[in-house]
C-alpha cells in the first residue's frame, strides 16, 4: 500500500475510532497505528479542516453536533463499506418495486447497485442519484421540485414534501447523519428532515443505510425513532445498547461484512 493510501485508510479508522469512543488521544491513537504523534497531528489537522473531527488539547474529538461534514468529505470517507452495504440493500429491492431514494452519499452508492434492476419506478429528490439511475432507460424516474442545495444536489422545501405525500410507495430508502444509543433518528438540517419524514410516512416499508461511523453520533434535529423503520442496513453490528433498541423495535439488521442477522427480535441467526 503506498503512502497516499495508508493515510487515508488510517483516517477514515480515525473518524471511526472517534465516533466509537467519543474522544481519543493523539498520543493513543498514535501507538494504535504505530506512527509518531506528529503523523496523528497531521490526519487530525486534514480531518478537522474537513469538519470530519473536532481537535482539543493533545487530542481530538466528534464534529459539532450542529453542522454536517462537507459533501465532498462524505464522498471519500467510508466509500468501501458504503458500497458493500449498497450492494446488499440492492439484493432486498425486487424487481419491478417502486422507491424513494433521499439525500445523502449511502443513498447514491445504492443507487448505483441498482443499476442492474429492471423496471423500477424511482422517486427522489437527490440530483446526484438522478443523474445515476437515468443511465438505465428500463427505469421510470421522477425528480421531485424544491430548491436545490448547492454543497450535494439536495432537493428540499415545501414543494419536495408536497410532491412525496401524493404517493405511496414499497420501499422508502433513506441515510441518516447520526443514530443515539436511544434509537433516535438524528439529522443536521430542519428542512432536509421534514422530507425524510414525509418519505417515511409515503413508504410501505422503510429501510435505513448507513455505515457504523453515525452510531452514536450526535446531531441537532430529531427525525425519528427506530420504530419507523423495517431493516437497517450496515457495515458493522451496532452498539449492545443500540442493538436492544432495535431489537425492541423489530427492525431487521443486515450486516455487510458478511454477517446478515435474519432480524432483530426473530430466529434465526445469520442469513449471508
Amino acid at each position: 500500500m503506498d503512502a497516499r493510501l495508508d493515510a487515508e485508510h488510517r483516517q477514515q479508522e480515525i473518524v471511526a475510532l472517534v465516533h466509537a469512543k467519543g474522544m481519543v488521544q493523539i498520543q493513543w491513537l498514535a501507538e494504535h497505528f504505530d506512527v509518531t504523534p506528529q503523523t496523528i497531528r497531521r490526519d487530525i489537522e486534514h480531518l478537522a479542516g474537513q469538519a470530519a473531527v473536532r481537535r482539543f488539547r493533545g487530542g481530538v474529538t466528534v464534529p459539532s453536533s450542529v453542522e454536517n461534514i462537507a459533501y465532498t468529505t462524505r464522498q471519500t470517507l467510508m466509500a468501501e463499506e458504503k458500497r458493500r452495504i449498497a450492494e446488499m440493500v440492492a439484493r432486498h429491492v425486487p424487481e419491478d418495486a417502486s422507491l424513494f431514494l433521499n439525500i445523502g452519499t449511502t443513498t447514491e452508492a445504492v443507487a448505483q447497485a441498482l443499476l442492474s434492476h429492471k423496471r423500477l419506478r424511482v422517486l427522489t429528490n437527490n440530483l446526484n442519484v438522478a443523474t445515476i439511475l437515468h443511465k438505465n432507460t428500463n427505469f421510470a424516474l421522477s425528480i421531485a421540485g424544491g430548491q436545490v442545495r448547492e454543497r450535494d444536489g439536495g432537493i428540499i422545501g415545501e414543494a419536495t414534501v408536497e410532491f412525496i405525500r401524493r404517493y405511496k410507495v414499497d420501499i422508502g430508502i433513506i441515510g441518516i447523519s447520526g443514530i443515539d444509543s436511544e434509537g433516535d433518528l438524528l439529522d443536521y438540517d430542519e428542512q432536509e428532515v421534514r422530507v425524510a419524514r414525509a418519505i417515511i410516512e409515503s413508504s410501505r416499508r422503510v429501510f435505513l443505510v448507513t455505515d457504523h461511523t453515525k452510531f452514536g453520533r450526535n446531531a441537532m434535529i430529531r427525525m425519528a425513532d427506530v420504530r419507523v423503520l423495517d431493516d437497517l442496513f450496515t457495515d458493522r453490528l451496532p452498539p449492545p445498547e443500540l442493538m436492544e433498541v432495535l431489537t425492541n423495535a423489530d427492525c431487521q439488521v443486515h450486516v455487510a461484512d458478511g454477517s446478515d442477522p435474519a432480524g432483530a427480535g426473530e430466529e434465526g441467526g445469520f442469513e449471508e
